[in-house]
């Protein structure tokens, strides 16, 4: 299953990849804005969108990019490994 992470925090990339490691799952992490956004999402199984650590252009970029596609999308307000690990018990296991 592949999963793309929108926000969160930079420090902690290498433990949000781990931890779905743990699950099985492939990740990209998306902290910051950059260019070239749109081209590097894809088309993953699950978008998880931590909204309190991202800015509202970049939410609306990944939105726009996954449209139309069989997806889950996640949204959470808080970036925690909890809150993360809450998501993929839910859409995961």
């Amino acid at each position: 299953m592949s999963v793309v992470i929108v926000g969160g925090n930079d420090c902690m990339v290498r433990r949000y990849i781990g931890l779905c490691e743990e699950y099985r799952c492939r990740a990209k992490v998306f902290t910051q804005m950059k260019s070239g956004l749109k081209n590097q999402i894809g088309q993953p199984d699950l978008l998880i969108l931590f909204t309190n650590t991202t800015s509202h252009k970049m939410v609306q970029c990944a939105l726009k990019e996954t449209r139309g596609q069989n997806l889950v999308i996640a949204r959470s307000h808080s970036s925690s490994m909890a809150a993360l690990r809450s998501i993929l018990d839910a859409h995961v296991r």
